[in-house]
């Protein structure tokens, strides 16, 4: 069963017991070797903590989120930093996505090795080296298509001077970044917006001005006052929008680009930004975590969404987690305390605590049964979960316990080996990431 797009230089990394998951008595092999290892979580084949991908939730949630695209007009250009695994990049990217969205030099870099050609920035580059290498890149491959994003003068003043010093024969491609008050970065005002219309202009065309681009997962308050936030964000961008097309510093910019969307609004997003003012725009969603979504934060994101937008509902069952931590329960010390063998090194926590989804007594049919109400992981470190329990529960000392998690951002920079898994959780294929 092949699940991911093969990519030469990944599938002969060769992997051995060094790396986190893998199992120590086995013989080194590559990583496109591992496959066909016939390896099975519940049979006890890898070391837990272990970091699994479902394959069966990776294909629903592809082809849900190509429905929501074709249902609302937009494009995507997934942010890569939730997984920076240049094999599910190749998966997106055939699914028909614009580009792949990166946030540090950092990170393009490892874009660029692995021939990612067109590249969405959605933070602002400052500083010579990061500068130069971008500039770098541009000039050594006429086919790499770039896209900054500029909030400041002297922003534009040293990508206008990287240029020059890189003699770059093409403009770079920007959009002028928005923001909202106590935000993050980005221009509050139109003012703002007239002073950066006029750098870019004078910069000789040195830029090419190529939308509005803005991030609205910065609001706070409850449900009413984020929509209300997001909603003042977006006619912001969409006037911002308008005022740059009309300025010399645009020139006619084929594509022009209306971009926001991080993983929990992108509904309000798509829907605000196609209004009349944007309708001659290319709507640019960045959602990354939907590829994985998760058990706590993107599950109520998701619910959220289904409750203001009820459209959604056509589009059919909603997103699947499918990234998993599997451990291993090594001590019950008392009956309603349980210490799992995963902790702040296996699990993101920055934003909830995991959850213990279910469990799998080794050397039973292969059934992994739920866990009932009670079950609660309420504290970890760095290589313990701490798991409340009722006294009644049958959970033992060796017993494999499933946990979910949420943000997949923060699990995935844990692992450099995820294993791809079927239903039956047989290892079928494994990704790398490059954290």
């Amino acid at each position: 069963m092949q699940t991911l797009v093969r990519i030469a230089a990944i599938d002969a990394w060769r992997v051995d017991g060094t790396v986190k998951g893998f199992p120590g008595q086995a013989a080194p092999r590559t990583l496109g070797e591992i496959g066909s290892a016939g390896w099975n979580v519940l049979a006890g084949d890898l070391p837990t903590p272990v970091a699994v991908l479902r394959a069966s939730a990776l294909a629903h949630n592809r082809a849900w989120m190509r429905r929501f695209l074709a249902a609302s007009g937009a494009v995507l250009a997934p942010h890569g930093k939730t997984t920076m695994s240049p094999q599910l990049f190749a998966l997106q990217l055939a699914d028909g996505a614009f580009g792949i969205t990166c946030a540090t030099v950092s990170q393009l870099q490892v874009y660029r090795r692995h021939g990612i050609q067109r590249v969405f920035m959605a933070n602002e580059v400052i500083g010579a080296q990061g500068l130069d290498y971008v500039v770098a890149e541009l000039v050594r491959d006429p086919g790499f298509e770039l896209y900054l994003i500029v909030d400041s003068v002297a922003g534009i003043e040293q990508l206008a001077s990287a240029a020059a010093r890189g003699a770059l024969k093409r403009p770079v491609r920007v959009l002028i970044e928005v923001g909202t008050p106590g935000g993050r970065t980005g221009v509050r005002s139109m003012a703002d917006v007239d002073a950066l219309l006029a750098a870019i202009g004078a910069a000789g065309g040195a830029l090419a001005l190529h939308g509005v681009e803005a991030y609205e997962e910065v609001v706070r308050g409850d449900a009413a006052e984020a929509e209300a936030a997001i909603q003042a964000l977006l006619t912001l961008q969409l006037e911002a929008s308008t005022r740059a097309r009309q300025s010399v510093a645009a020139h006619g910019a084929v594509p022009w680009l209306l971009s926001a969307g991080g993983s929990v609004y992108f509904d309000l997003v798509a829907r605000g930004l196609s209004q009349p003012a944007g309708s001659s725009a290319t709507v640019l969603l960045r959602s990354g975590c939907y590829l994985s979504h998760d058990h706590v934060r993107y599950t109520k994101a998701e619910a959220a969404r289904n409750a203001r937008s009820p459209a959604l509902a056509a589009l059919g069952e909603g997103l699947r987690p499918a990234l998993e931590v599997w451990s291993t329960l090594q001590s019950r010390p008392e009956p309603t305390r349980a210490y799992l063998t995963a902790g702040k090194r296996d699990l993101s926590h920055d934003l909830d605590l995991p959850v213990a989804t279910g469990w799998y007594r080794p050397g039973a049919p292969r059934t992994v049964l739920p866990l009932g109400d009670g079950h609660r992981i309420f504290k970890l470190n760095d290589q313990h979960a701490h798991l409340e329990l009722p006294a009644s529960s049958p959970l033992a000392v060796g017993d494999l316990v499933r946990i979910g998690i949420s943000h997949p951002c923060t699990t995935f920079d844990r692992w450099q080996l995820v294993y791809v898994v079927d239903d039956d959780y047989n290892v079928v294929d494994a990704i790398r990431t490059f954290f």
